[in-house]
């Protein structure tokens, strides 16, 4: 079958056709200034496509031009491993749907399957490189189909922007706070651990953050989990504050969906980590809970904090809290008509559909009882639909960031936290937050991957000297009287609210009006 030769762009009843030698031809020309309008004689030399290109304004023309020659994807071994991943395949039905044949089939499989051959031939692929290679004389991309979607996008960044400047007019007290101190010398000792596991072949790596006083710890301990490929450095920074202040802590490393495992999927030697690796989360999890109890760590404390990031949040809560409800797979083939490109922690949620998972409360929780909850940036609104986190016995805290589109507070944290009946339990939204606002990276070592400044959000040391000192003020919550009141916190420049049960519920109702 012959290369594809035009793309006809179908809107609101109307069939555009382009031809894609023209495209191509148009798109590695010499850009202009984005300011510019002129229409050249090399312009019209290009055909009539350059001519309509052309009207848009000079920054249009440029970024579509980009968007054009820019890679796809630039190494076959990556590729291959995107390719058949589960996320991978999702992100291909649903493309496949914007783009059919002139039959109006849709094109997920040719799309697969020309990707796989352009990386055999060259490593690296442009989108005009896949629209060339599809093997169909003409495409049709379903503008409206795509145009409907992007309008879906936007209604969430207006939920999120309305529901940020709901919570700006919300009546909370003010309270502004100068950050905990972090000592030049922390009175801490971090000791590498690595703990023989029955479920892993080669011992788990583990942190244990202790401070240097001998005398036995009062309080509970934490037990840190990192994301999706995360390292125990990253959630370091936050154990050494916390042992610093009386809290042992250890920090688990999740091998299969470390940063590790990041870097087998850029070499290619294995597919993208994701819900998959749950399983194994929740076993090591149960393995440094038994060890804690019976050996071989020493005993650290009287009961037990759990603290997550993203993916460790999710562990936390499976570990704790109440099953997900039934009719998950219905409820994600209602979530997955559109790729939830401002929630993508829905396709963690809908590939754990596939998964059995025996989930129940550890045995070793029995023997040190579970004192508390902490998630940063955590998820569920698919697994805990109607009841959310009601049944969760232990307070509560629940941290989320006004930027963060992976796992946005309204639709993840908010839903979650609403059913709360735990007096103690509260929830945390940082204004100018996002997704990683948790995550410190060591200096030890360059960063796998290198984010803007839309993902990082506001300067994240200062978001997690906020997060420090929350975190302290809700651990020493679980001992004595002191609730962390609802407020407006202050600090550093930063501005966190900080809601009970009663708090969040007018927060919804606010939102719903």
């Amino acid at each position: 079958m012959a290369a594809a030769e035009r793309l006809h762009v179908h809107l609101d009843g109307l069939e555009i056709p382009i031809d894609l030698e023209q495209l191509e031809a148009w798109s590695r020309r010499r850009p202009r200034r984005p300011d510019s309008q002129l229409v050249s004689g090399d312009d019209l030399s290009e055909g009539e496509l350059a001519v309509w290109l052309e009207l848009m304004d000079g920054r249009s023309r440029n970024n579509l031009s980009r968007l054009l020659r820019a890679p796809l994807l630039r190494s076959r071994t990556f590729g291959e491993q995107l390719l058949t991943s589960w996320a991978g395949q999702r992100i291909l039905v649903e493309v496949g749907g914007l783009l059919t044949d002139a039959q109006g089939r849709g094109s997920s499989a040719l799309l697969q399957e020309s990707l796989r051959r352009l990386l055999e031939e060259r490593g690296e692929v442009t989108v005009l490189d896949l629209l060339d290679a599809l093997p169909t004389d003409d495409l049709h991309l379903q503008l409206d189909t795509l145009l409907t979607q992007a309008e879906q996008w936007r209604d969430q960044l207006r939920l999120q922007q309305r529901a940020l400047g709901r919570l700006r007019r919300m009546e909370l007290p003010d309270r502004q706070e100068r950050p905990l101190a972090f000592s030049d010398a922390p009175e801490v000792q971090m000791q590498p651990l690595l703990l023989p596991v029955a479920h892993r072949d080669d011992p788990l790596p583990l942190e244990l953050w202790r401070g240097r006083s001998t005398a036995a710890p009062a309080g509970p301990w934490v037990l840190l989990m990192p994301g999706l490929g995360g390292n125990s450095e990253q959630l370091g920074w936050l154990a050494a504050a916390l042992a610093d202040r009386g809290w042992p802590a250890v920090v688990l490393q999740h091998p299969g969906s470390d940063a590790g495992a990041m870097r087998a999927l850029l070499a290619g030697s294995q597919p993208p980590p994701g819900a998959e690796t749950l399983p194994d989360r929740l076993a090591d999890l149960e393995a440094v809970l038994a060890a804690e109890a019976h050996g071989p760590l020493p005993p650290l404390g009287d009961g037990v904090v759990l603290m997550g990031h993203s993916l460790g949040a999710m562990t936390a809560l499976l570990a704790s809290g109440p099953a997900p409800e039934p009719g998950l797979e219905r409820r994600c083939r209602e979530a997955l008509r559109r790729l939830p490109i401002t929630n993508l922690s829905r396709l963690l949620q809908c590939q754990m559909a596939d998964l059995s998972l025996e989930l129940h409360p550890p045995p070793s929780l029995r023997e040190r009882p579970l004192r508390g909850v902490v998630v940063f940036n955590g998820f569920g609104s698919l697994l805990w639909p109607g009841r959310g986190l009601e049944n969760l016995s232990v307070p509560l805290l629940m941290v989320g960031g006004s930027l963060d589109l992976i796992t946005p507070p309204v639709n993840e944290q908010l839903a979650l936290f609403l059913p709360s009946s735990q007096p103690r339990s509260r929830l945390v939204v940082v204004d100018g937050g996002s997704h990683f606002s948790p995550v410190r990276v060591s200096r030890r070592g360059e960063a796998l991957f290198q984010l803007g400044e839309e993902l990082v959000g506001v300067e994240p040391q200062r978001v997690q000297n906020l997060i420090l000192r929350l975190s302290v003020e809700f651990l020493q919550g679980l001992n004595g009287p002191d609730l962390l009141p609802p407020q407006h916190r202050l600090q550093e420049g930063i501005g966190a609210y900080v809601l009970d049960a009663a708090a969040a519920r007018h927060w919804q109702q606010d939102l719903n009006r």
